[in-house]
């Protein structure tokens, strides 16, 4: 059976063409800085978004039109894999992300929601042994069901803290069985809604302790896949122990974790933070944490995470930017954690907004490669900070100077002649390379 009958393999064809279900930039195997785009990009499709997701919204109910509907339970999820598999094949994409909880339904204890999900995973195994596509990363949802209310690693509950240990166990054998090459850690509870009744170092300190066992079990279990944690600043929790890129660094190297995780930055999640995509992309690849991204863009008109499909060619080149000088992804990839709008319920919307979210990915890696190539940005940078090169400020940074030396110098120093930085006028370069 086909669920996507309509549709079929998508392919290049061009910015000329008048396909709406082909690439206009994204060709796979053309070479870029010396990858392919496919190396490049390392696409991926979120299970969640995309075969789960069904449109509703908080003031309705849903809205999609999929040929699973009428289905519910083991039966629905095993359908669900068979139209994830002819997704994945006719769009081309080589990776995709799953939480848990979105491939099978928990049953009435853990046993039984271990066996479901076992069933399913032999089913994904079959199908990876015969496709191309591989899993790029996979997690555990420990924010749905109301046991984790308060949390789950950060749970003032400890038989809540047990079950998300064994949740994650479960998880990391999965990741093992299919290959998984990244384990993520998205704490969708993991912060506090009051810090009246909160012992906030107490539940760091237990959440530091639940990574390091999973640290340990990965270890004793051989599974070498790369951990990353998702920074979010807010949604569902009022305040998240990894708010962004910066929190969740110091709350690694506080923990002596940081030689065992990446992060996994969200575009969206970077917009609620008050930061810009580039800014999360900048803080951790300066300090070598670059791991993996979640390809999506929010609405700056409202305060919640909306996870659309990326088209923001400004925002997608400089973040291509920062991973090209990142020397890419490693292990990483471009995850599309984005959903189709309530209004776009048809079934070929799914391939339509994932072409438009690839095109423009391919369009931002070419565009951040010419500007790479012709040291766009590391002029302007040279430029900038020349005065350090030479004179007092060569002794700055050669470590000769001290505060009595600077003092005789800027008592001598006559005059303070600052340079323009020239804003307006690099951000019209950009619009240049862009167009």
């Amino acid at each position: 059976m086909t669920y996507f009958s309509g549709i079929k393999k998508v392919r290049f064809e061009g910015k000329d063409s008048e396909n709406p279900f082909s690439f206009k930039h994204y060709n796979s195997k053309e070479v870029v800085m010396g990858k392919t785009m496919e190396e490049h990009l390392r696409f991926a499709v979120a299970y969640w978004h995309t075969l789960t997701g069904d449109g509703s919204d908080p003031f309705g109910s849903g809205t999609m039109i999929r040929q699973w509907n009428h289905l519910s339970g083991m039966e629905l999820a095993k359908i669900r894999v068979e139209a994830a598999f002819e997704f994945f094949e006719k769009l081309g994409v080589p990776f995709f992300c799953f939480h848990d909880r979105d491939i099978a339904p928990e049953g009435d204890n853990l046993r039984e929601t271990n066996k479901n999900l076992d069933e399913i995973i032999g089913m994904i195994k079959g199908h990876l042994s015969t496709s191309d596509v591989r899993l790029l990363w996979n997690t555990a949802n420990m924010f749905t069901n109301p046991r984790f209310v308060h949390g789950a690693a950060t749970s003032n509950n400890a038989d809540v803290f047990a079950y998300a240990a064994a949740q994650v166990k479960k998880g990391l054998e999965t990741a093992k069985e299919l290959g998984s090459e990244n384990y993520v850690f998205w704490g969708g509870r993991e912060g506090y809604e009051s810090l009246l009744n909160t012992d906030l170092e107490f539940e760091l300190d237990n959440l530091a302790r639940f990574y390091h066992m999973a640290v340990d079990y990965a270890k004793e279990i051989g599974y070498t896949g790369q951990f990353l944690i998702e920074p979010k600043p807010k949604e569902p929790t009022k305040h998240q122990y990894d708010f962004d890129a910066a929190t969740a660094i110091s709350f690694l190297q506080k923990y002596d974790l940081q030689n065992h995780f990446k992060l996994n930055i969200e575009a969206n999640h970077a917009t609620l933070a008050g930061h810009t995509f580039e800014h999360e992309l900048r803080v951790a690849r300066a300090n070598g944490m670059l791991g993996s991204i979640d390809a999506n863009q929010g609405d700056l008109l409202l305060g919640w995470d909306t996870d659309e499909f990326p088209t923001d060619l400004y925002a997608v080149t400089l973040a291509m930017y920062e991973i090209l000088e990142n020397d890419g992804l490693g292990k990483g990839g471009v995850n599309f954690d984005a959903k189709v709008r309530r209004t776009s319920f048809e079934a070929e919307d799914l391939f339509l907004s994932h072409i438009a979210g690839m095109d423009t990915f391919a369009r931002g890696l070419k565009v951040a490669a010419k500007m790479k190539e012709n040291r766009f940005f590391d002029s302007i940078i040279e430029e900038r900070y020349k005065s350090f090169k030479e004179g007092i400020g060569l002794e700055i940074t050669s470590g000769k100077a001290n505060f009595k030396s600077l003092e005789e110098y800027a008592l001598s120093n006559e005059k303070i002649e600052n340079a323009s930085g020239r804003i307006e006028f690099i951000k019209s370069r950009i619009n240049d390379y862009i167009f």
